[in-house]
């Protein structure tokens, strides 16, 4: 048994896989196995894993059926007591796994341990999330695991680790959701159990990337269910004021995208207090207005201005 399992999905991520298995590779903390979860790729990116020739890589292949079932794949295949993911674009510096291992031994009884990320927006802008109710020194157990996750997420996939005990007792990820299927894993284990974070930057998301999965058409995407979290909603004020976050990003991209009806079932469902006069105005909008913002917008990324439309 290692101390981390390391689960990489793959698919068509040429480009960027070998800097990222890198950046495991380069670990101050040694104790870990590379798990790659080769999705079908239909580009070079396994050979150019193979070609690391290491003993703590291992390959395992499926047929292309999403991030989903392939990081599920890897936590079946991993003899680790913590999962790290890793997203194949994404990039961790080399004490990543070392403050996550200090994290755990210093908050061992929680689900889930996150260390602090830098987004990169551009090639040559980036920025530092903040949380709501916790400064930039902040180390430990997070007093209000949902009040915080705003105006970012503190659960940035491959910034965090998970014991496989919980990972195993929630289910893993559900197959057949293409977006917000970590989102829906997160909150099902912060709801259960408490979150620990670290207050050192030790990982770069790579959002400067055109073909992105989170950035297609909403309508070519399966959802998580938010029935699932009523119950528990209605008894964590916290928990539904995060969630309505996600109802109005999902109502409003399928507003933009002419789903109008999908729209309004996201929305109904949002409680009036939580829905801001920015989202209000937007929503009286015709589309092709808020095509125009969504070109502004993009172009004000290029310039390391990052807008939204929550706050």
């Amino acid at each position: 048994m290692v101390f981390f399992s390391v689960v990489i999905p793959l698919y068509n991520k040429a480009d960027h896989i070998e800097n990222t298995i890198k950046s495991v590779l380069n670990q101050t903390f040694t104790d870990y196995e590379i798990l790659v979860i080769n999705d079908e790729s239909t580009d070079e990116g396994e050979v150019l894993v193979q070609q690391f020739n290491d003993k703590k890589i291992q390959i395992f292949h499926q047929k292309n059926q999403g991030v989903s079932v392939a990081r599920n794949l890897g936590i079946e295949k991993s003899t680790g007591k913590l999962i790290a993911f890793l997203d194949a674009d994404d990039y961790w510096f080399p004490n990543h796994l070392e403050e996550l291992a200090n994290l755990y031994r210093n908050f061992p009884d929680c689900g889930i341990y996150c260390s602090r990320y830098k987004i990169k927006i551009t090639k040559n802008h980036s920025q530092i999330p903040n949380y709501e109710g916790i400064d930039q020194t902040f180390y430990g157990i997070v007093p209000n695991f949902f009040a915080s996750n705003k105006p970012f997420r503190i659960t940035w996939t491959s910034c965090l680790a998970i014991p496989k005990d919980v990972l195993e007792n929630m289910g893993g990820f559900t197959p057949g959701i293409t977006n917000g299927q970590d989102l829906e894993l997160w909150t099902k284990i912060g709801i259960e159990y408490p979150v620990a974070i670290t207050n050192i930057v030790t990982a770069i998301y790579n959002n400067d990337i055109p073909d992105s999965l989170a950035k297609k058409n909403i309508g070519s995407m399966d959802l998580m269910d938010f029935e699932q979290f009523k119950i528990a909603e209605r008894e964590n004020p916290s928990l539904k004021k995060f969630l309505d976050l996600y109802r109005i990003e999902y109502g409003f991209r399928y507003y933009v995208f002419g789903f109008k009806d999908k729209s309004s079932l996201y929305i109904k469902d949002v409680d009036q207090q939580n829905l801001g006069l920015k989202i209000r105005f937007l929503l009286k909008l015709p589309s092709f207005c808020l095509h125009f913002f969504l070109k502004l917008n993009n172009t004000l990324k290029k310039m390391g201005i990052n807008l939204s439309i929550y706050n």
